[in-house]
């Protein structure tokens, strides 16, 4: 699993301890933990070394390996660094905030277990509950993934989730380039290309406001919207 920080001081401790108790499928034997914190300034970096993680109470292992950028380089970089951290057979993307809930990994990993995927999305729009919030975003998320489909020829209906699930050899047959949060749409064009399984399932999501910390503004959906054609007609 992989963690991107950056400046998550006020949710950092509790997401992780909710992660290391999530249940988790039976076939599952070890948690690996790869929190990457990109250059943080509000003592997340900190609050990463003191923190504990509880205790699980059954056979799983929890392994964590704690990082950290000199300098603050986008959380495309900070994904790229924990996945060539990361050691497990299968990767999992947890953003650092309270927006996801660990709650939805056995219904995330379950395709993949099950012979049925190379790649599980958790989709904010089937059907899973979730916060009411801001309907110009809402907009945004539908019109970059129907671009982002329309390239690909998938029928996705979240492009731009957090959750996604990875089999090591799928991050192993791409090459990442990006810093920001172009990355959800080159990891999209990227996994394919290859043709990999991809599933969706439906997750439940708890977004923030801005006041609450919520980073991604519109200039994030214009580098979005450069990322897709990019990644999808040009840098292959």
């Amino acid at each position: 699993m992989v963690v991107p920080v950056f400046n998550e001081a006020r949710t950092l401790a509790t997401l992780l301890d909710r992660v290391v108790t999530a249940p988790l499928p039976a076939a599952i034997s070890g948690l690996e933990i790869v929190a990457v914190d990109d250059s943080s300034t509000d003592g997340s970096w900190e609050l990463l070394g003191e923190w504990t993680p509880p205790a699980r109470g059954d056979r799983v292992e929890v392994v964590v390996t704690r990082l950290r950028h000199e300098r603050n380089q986008g959380k495309g970089r900070a994904l790229r660094t924990g996945f060539a951290a990361a050691s497990g057979d299968l990767v999992l993307v947890q953003d650092a905030d309270l927006e996801y809930t660990p709650t939805d990994y056995p219904s995330l990993i379950g395709p993949v277990l099950d012979g049925f995927a190379d790649v599980v999305y958790g989709s904010r729009f089937l059907g899973g509950p979730h916060r009411v919030l801001f309907f110009w975003h809402y907009l945004g998320n539908r019109f970059l993934t129907l671009l982002s489909n329309m390239l690909t020829d998938l029928n996705l209906t979240d492009m731009e989730t957090c959750y996604k699930v990875f089999r090591r050899d799928v991050l192993e047959r791409i090459t990442l380039v990006s810093n920001r949060f172009g990355i959800e749409p080159e990891l999209t064009a990227r996994v394919a290309r290859l043709g990999s399984r991809i599933f969706e399932v439906p997750i439940s999501y708890y977004g923030r406001t801005y006041e609450e910390g919520k980073k991604v503004g519109w200039r994030d959906g214009a580098t979005a919207v450069w990322s897709i054609l990019r990644f999808n007609l040009w840098d292959r």
